[in-house]
């Protein structure tokens, strides 16, 4: 299968980063971002900052828990909660982004990963862009340590060189899995390098472009592994079946044709209710 949204015209092909005068990355990062797909450590916040936005997700988790959400489900709720509207839209965040996309920098999205102690979960090794209605594919997605992040944990892996292929074909996930998503692409190996663990620590952050492949075994350590994605594109990015409506937050600079729907700070905490 190499098509989850059949009828939707999209440019799943990867381009190349120009910009030979970054302010923030180095051109030996940007060079490794075109070349092997992604960038990390990069450093973020401090130990003090993360662990006062760790208490905030602690307190957030457990009240949505409490109104019937998972582990997994705190997703795009930027438009509902002020700190996190905060966090997609801190300078040391864009800053680097902008060295990877320009001045004008959309977030359409976030989702909050926690993988509970023991969770069985994994995630299937899968590229971004197949998921998402978007063309062309020119998502940086930014992946926020909220805990300490490595291999005992499930700490995200990725797959060196994957992204030049394209879109690449996949399977739907079988039960047995226990894949947190529902996509599989089999024999990742043979698309790219061997696997690299991103071990970070909480604070720190990792960029990788919506067509790398990549995924997460399952948390048999008994510590939580948290961290929040952050998907942020150029204003050219055009989206399909009203995703530019949703969530969007214009970030930095102007979206010039207007076609990502900007949602403003909210002036409050408020948990959803489940559909």
């Amino acid at each position: 299968m190499n098509d989850a949204l059949p009828g939707l015209e999209r440019d799943l092909s990867f381009q190349p980063i120009e910009n030979p005068n970054p302010n923030i990355l180095s051109a030996q990062q940007i060079a490794q971002y075109n070349g092997l797909g992604y960038i990390f450590p990069i450093d973020v916040f401090s130990q003090p900052e993360i662990a006062t936005h760790r208490a905030y997700f602690d307190d957030l988790m457990n009240r949505a828990v409490a109104k019937g959400w998972s582990s997994y489900s705190i997703n795009g709720w930027h438009r509902h909660c002020a700190e996190i509207w905060d966090l997609v839209t801190e300078p040391r965040i864009l800053d680097c982004v902008q060295d990877l996309l320009g001045e004008d920098l959309i977030c359409w999205g976030t989702h909050y990963f926690a993988k509970m102690p023991g969770d069985g979960k994994r995630v299937s090794f899968h590229q971004d862009a197949s998921y998402w209605p978007l063309t062309p594919s020119r998502t940086v997605t930014v992946w926020l340590a909220i805990d300490d992040a490595d291999a005992a944990n499930g700490a995200m892996q990725l797959i060196p060189r994957s992204h030049v292929h394209g879109q690449i074909d996949f399977e739907r996930s079988t039960i047995e899995e226990q894949n947190v998503l529902n996509q599989t692409v089999r024999d990742p190996l043979t698309y790219g390098d061997a696997p690299v663990t991103v071990a970070l620590r909480a604070g720190q952050m990792s960029l990788h472009t919506d067509l790398l492949l990549h995924g997460s075994d399952a948390n048999a350590s008994n510590r939580r592994r948290c961290g929040l994605t952050m998907r942020f594109v150029s204003p050219e990015v055009r989206a399909y079946i009203g995703w530019n409506l949703k969530s969007a937050v214009v970030c930095r600079g102007k979206d010039p044709s207007a076609h990502w729907v900007h949602h403003p700070r909210p002036t409050f905490e408020r948990i959803p209710s489940p559909e």
